[in-house]
């Protein structure tokens, strides 16, 4: 099996060596690394690991935090590996079907930042609209968005009034950002964490910018 495994650990030569040899000492195999944020002396990065049929996730958690200064914010299953280049491969197939771009980047934005899922709403005077939404998205009705509409790209308080009942039981981190004009957005949720750190959304503002440029949004 696959997991995300996210650590905050020392931004310092060797330590991310000593996370992986720990993990070895459990049966897992690092298949990818991405760093999400450098800052103060510490780093978050997100490593997908595959441990062997039958072993805890737990293992991983004690594993990596057996390392001196590292701790774990969180781990979930993951399909897959971390791909940076999978921006480039979403805008292309947007410009090449731009009456389905909403559609698409729904779908494909949660691959690229590892979200759950992610939907496209835009502001109206009764409620707001759901535009498009990824196929793992919640049905649950979200007319009532009071961040919109919205001008720059924001972490948002999952505890605020407005978050359906079942989004705050499954432990939702939620960020968005804006899509072309402040009036329509692009909410994107993780059920269960971890967090999203600043240098995510930046990532999802700019990436959320070029789609909008090439939609005429």
């Amino acid at each position: 099996m696959s997991f995300l495994i996210r650590v905050q650990l020392p931004d310092t030569p060797g330590t991310l060596g000593a996370v992986a040899t720990a993990l070895g000492t459990v049966g897992a195999d690092i298949l990818s690394v991405d760093v999400v944020e450098r800052s103060g002396g510490l780093a978050i990065d997100d490593l997908v690991v595959e441990i062997p049929s039958g072993r805890l996730p737990d293992a991983l958690i004690t594993a990596a935090e057996s390392v001196d200064g590292v701790e774990v914010d969180a781990v979930r299953p993951y399909a897959g590996v971390l791909d940076t280049h999978r921006e480039l491969e979403l805008v292309e197939e947007i410009a090449a079907k731009p009456a389905a771009g909403l559609e698409i980047l729904a779908e494909g934005v949660p691959r690229i930042i590892r979200a759950g899922w992610a939907v496209v709403v835009e502001y109206s005077e009764p409620g707001a609209l759901r535009l498009a939404s990824s196929s793992a998205a919640p049905e649950t009705p979200i007319t009532d968005l009071p961040w919109l509409p919205l001008e720059r790209a924001t972490i948002l308080d999952a505890e605020e009034a407005w978050v359906p009942e079942t989004w705050k039981e499954l432990g939702t981190e939620l960020a968005a950002t804006p899509l072309g004009k402040p009036g329509k957005a692009l909410l994107v949720a993780r059920p269960g964490g971890p967090n999203f750190r600043a240098a995510e959304v930046a990532r999802l503002a700019h990436f959320a910018g070029i789609v909008a440029v090439v939609l005429d949004s």
